[in-house]
């Protein structure tokens, strides 16, 4: 990707080359038709010097003799003005205006002037000649006279000429084109590409333009917009610091920009990039247009604030920013579901710390347009945001309808619940939804709810536990039923006592948890493993009245009936798995004194020691290994994981059921 940044770098300097060489080619066309021009003028006023000359010796006997002298005053003065003009044009033709730039520039003011004051002085004298000799030598009719009009015509045509070529910007337009090229070359010096990787690594700051730099800019700026060229100026500023920041950007490599996202398309596909995306915005508004802003106010200041704001639009409009906003906007188009209100609120929370600077940027008139399009951004965010919010309640409840797990372990709908309060809650998701909430109670004009987040945070997990009753009753075992509430009331209590979440839940919550999980337990040993030690009854063992002679067959049977039924329970619970380790090691250790204890001492008592490496299937230890080994997790649950790692693995199973397409 970086290859085709740089031959998109080398096309945009070759077309800046190209067009370089393309004006110093007629700037180079310029001067050899020029050169040909003044030739011709000097030859022309040799003529017209001399012509004046003899026309004034031969007037002086006649009555004309003082609109002639009237004439020679500014005839003279357009000789000299002229002989001004050519020395000036030489200059400026051949110096290169970046060696002596403000001599240069001062040339070019000189030319301006002199022109003028050529044309004036020609048309002073084209009209004195006209109106006073002319009308004087056509009164006479004389022979002699007629060779004066001919003389007298052929000098108002040369200075008709002379006029012209005060007039004719040939030469200045040449020069003016030497100062864009200069102006140009200026820029392209001093814009450098912009180090991504050091700004990542120490947040370096980008230099300004040196203090002599700004006032040659000024100075060539001032210069062009004298000769209605400032709209040339401005195209050609924009294009180069447009270019410089297109190249900064590319080496960021932003090219998940352009994914291209619809209704259909889950935020899980770009969610990797929103956290680069939130680097990327903030550098680019924080260092590049805020460098591109000052820069445009020193350039063109002195040319009013529109026209500095409308270059800096023009850069706005050129240098890919708006594919960045673009991305933002993509992120809102995808399919609502409970990740994505987590994905717009570190958008919303990027454009809440550059708000300020989105209205100290955009504020012109010229940025009209891409102050609507961060407004758009924005309220799509909020409006997105507060409507998967507040759809949210009904998307847990919607879960009511699917089947519980079939080995009693937490639905991963808890977990990802849960976990999904508990990042909600998080102090700068939560304070930006609550910026939210306010946002959208304003647009609409009504009452925020006094805590309305942590109101909503409530009944979702009250919707929860609702849930786990109805999912809990759809067990046909009363025990593996038992276990499932063991497993989520314990992690319950875990993942929310010390959070957030426990806080807003509240203390006594949290026993009611505690107290359900001890219930459960209770429960669960009572209709499970205690069951077993019926078997090992003391009924009709004794023989005889006060004897000690035992049945011992019986004694087998019964030792063997507890361990056939110990096998289809251990066979049963044995796919049934406890999610959290902790509560694992405690219940087998529940179930091992509930029945070990009580099975050891019926061995000691009716069974001697001799027969029981024939007749026992279970030693006390072997036993309480076997139950040790119960409800272990298997591979693929979560163990030890964090919020955003469990939220991770079980959005692409949750999503499905718990989106807003899929409840509809």
């Amino acid at each position: 990707m970086e290859e085709f940044h740089g031959i998109d770098s080398l096309m945009s300097a070759r077309e800046i080359l190209k067009s370089s060489i393309e004006k110093s080619r007629n700037m180079a066309i310029a001067i050899e038709e020029t050169g040909s021009r003044l030739k011709e003028t000097s030859d022309k006023v040799a003529f017209l010097q001399a012509a004046i000359k003899k026309m004034a010796g031969k007037c002086a006997v006649y009555e004309i003799r003082d609109p002639i002298d009237r004439t020679l005053g500014p005839a003279a003065a357009v000789l000299k003005v002229l002989d001004v003009v050519r020395e000036l044009q030489d200059s400026l033709l051949m110096t290169d205006p970046r060696t002596k730039l403000h001599q240069y520039i001062a040339n070019v003011k000189r030319l301006q002037e002199a022109q003028k004051l050529l044309a004036d002085n020609c048309r002073l004298v084209i009209m004195w000649l006209d109106d006073d000799v002319m009308q004087f030598l056509k009164n006479i009719h004389g022979s002699d006279d007629d060779w004066y009009l001919d003389i007298v015509s052929k000098v108002m045509k040369l200075f008709m000429e002379l006029q012209g070529r005060g007039q004719n910007g040939g030469v200045l337009s040449s020069a003016l084109d030497k100062l864009e090229n200069a102006y140009m070359h200026i820029l392209m010096d001093y814009s450098s590409l912009f180090s991504a990787q050091q700004y990542y690594e120490d947040h370096s700051s980008v230099s300004n333009f040196p203090a002599n730099v700004i006032q040659d800019l000024q100075s060539i700026t001032e210069a062009l917009a004298a000769n209605y060229r400032l709209h040339r100026c401005i195209s050609i500023f924009a294009g180069v610091r447009s270019a410089n920041i297109q190249a900064t950007l590319q080496a960021l490599n932003i090219d998940y920009a352009v994914i291209q996202l619809s209704e259909f398309d889950s935020v899980q596909v770009v969610e990797g990039y929103i956290d680069i995306w939130d680097k990327h915005m903030e550098f680019c508004v924080m260092h590049l247009l805020q460098i591109e802003y000052r820069l445009c106010n020193e350039v063109y200041r002195k040319a009013g604030s529109e026209v500095w704001t409308d270059c800096f639009a023009m850069i706005i409009s050129q240098c890919g920013f708006n594919d960045i906003l673009n991305f933002g906007s993509s992120v809102t188009k995808c399919k609502k579901d409970a990740i994505k209100l987590l994905m717009l609120l570190k958008i919303f929370g990027t454009l809440d710390k550059l708000r300020l600077s989105f209205n100290q940027l955009f504020g012109g008139k010229s940025c009209v347009e891409i102050r609507n399009r961060t407004r758009d951004l924005v309220k799509k965010v909020v409006e997105g945001a507060y409507e998967i919010f507040r759809e949210l309640l009904m998307q847990v409840e919607l879960q009511k309808e699917t089947s519980p797990s079939p080995d009693g372990s937490v639905p991963r709908t808890v977990r990802f619940v849960t976990e999904y309060c508990n990042q909600l809650l998080e102090y700068d998701n939560s304070l930006f939804l609550r910026r939210i909430l306010e946002i959208h109670q304003e647009w609409n004009n009504t009452r925020l709810e006094e805590g309305l987040l942590f109101s909503e945070i409530s009944k979702l997990m009250g919707a929860l536990e609702n849930n786990l009753e109805s999912w809990a009753k759809n067990y046909n075992d009363l025990t593996l039923s038992c276990l499932f509430m063991m497993n989520s009331c314990w992690y319950l209590c875990n993942n929310t006592s010390g959070t957030k979440l426990g806080e807003v839940m509240g203390h006594s919550w949290l026993g009611a948890k505690e107290k359900s999980m001890e219930y459960y337990a209770e429960l669960y040993l009572k209709e499970s493993w205690e069951k077993l030690l019926v078997v090992l009854g003391e009924e009709d063992l004794v023989l005889f009245d006060g004897g000690r002679a035992i049945d011992r067959d019986l004694v087998k049977k019964r030792i063997g009936m507890f361990c056939d039924a110990f096998d289809d329970m251990y066979n049963k619970q044995s796919k049934w798995v406890f999610s959290d380790k902790g509560l694992r090691l405690k219940t087998c250790q529940l179930v091992a004194k509930a029945i070990v204890p009580s099975y050891k001492s019926y061995l000691q008592k009716f069974m001697p020691e001799f027969d029981m490496g024939n007749h026992v299937r279970y030693t006390p230890e072997s036993l309480e290994n076997l139950i040790n080994s119960l409800f272990q997790m298997k591979l693929g649950k979560f163990v030890g994981m964090n919020c955003t790692d469990m939220i991770g693995i079980m959005k692409n199973d949750v999503f499905d059921h718990f989106s807003t397409p899929a409840a509809a």
